[in-house]
């Protein structure tokens, strides 16, 4: 009888273990879909607040963009349109400075009667390079290939003028040498031609 009664309050104490673990099973069941439905009802309310931040981010950042190269190419446009001309007038300097140190228009301007030869010889000369030193800044408005052209340009009619000069004797007259330098650049194709042909052809193209 008593060793029944134990089995039997034994049975009793372990359906009240397994009844009270049961028990918490079911309220932390309980207690995790209460959470879960706390959580999706913040997530309800909080969701669409993040897609419309999200949203209104990218789009103001599209819109920011958008005006900041909006802006650039304005920007670019007033300097391009403030420049073109600068630089039309630097093409058209530098195209009159190669015209004027040509053997045509460069000894037509120099040319004295009195002279000698070494005398017009030294006058040309330091014409060119006054004419290239006034306009040396405009090298900035050309292209680095069509200033180089009009650099050779300049030594070679400088180049032309003492050679022509080389050939003529201590009593030359500058007459002679006008005549030398005529005839020396009939020769050949000279560089003066060739920069103005690259000028012309630039200004062409850029404007």
């Amino acid at each position: 009888m008593i060793i029944f009664f134990i089995l039997k309050f034994k049975d009793i104490k372990i359906n009240k273990v397994y009844f009270l673990k049961l028990n918490y099973d079911i309220c932390h069941i309980n207690y995790k879909k209460k959470k879960m439905k706390d959580l999706l009802d913040i997530l309800k309310y909080v969701l669409p607040s993040i897609i419309v931040m999200g949203t209104s981010y990218y789009l103001l950042k599209l819109f920011f963009n958008q005006e900041e190269k909006k802006r650039d190419t304005e920007i670019k446009k007033a300097g391009y349109n403030v420049i073109t001309p600068i630089r039309l007038q630097a093409y058209e300097r530098v195209v009159l400075f190669i015209e004027r140190i040509s053997p045509e228009s460069l000894i037509f301007r120099v040319f004295k009667q009195e002279y000698t030869a070494m005398q017009l010889q030294t006058a040309l000369i330091i014409n060119i390079r006054d004419e290239f030193e006034h306009n040396f800044s405009q090298q900035v408005y050309l292209s680095t290939v069509s200033w180089e052209l009009v650099r050779n340009a300049k030594e070679d009619m400088i180049k032309l003028i003492n050679t022509a000069a080389s050939k003529l004797n201590d009593n030359a007259t500058a007459t002679d040498l006008s005549q030398k330098i005529f005839e020396l650049s009939l020769g050949e194709k000279l560089a003066t031609k060739k920069a103005l042909e690259c000028l012309k052809n630039e200004i062409r193209t850029n404007f």
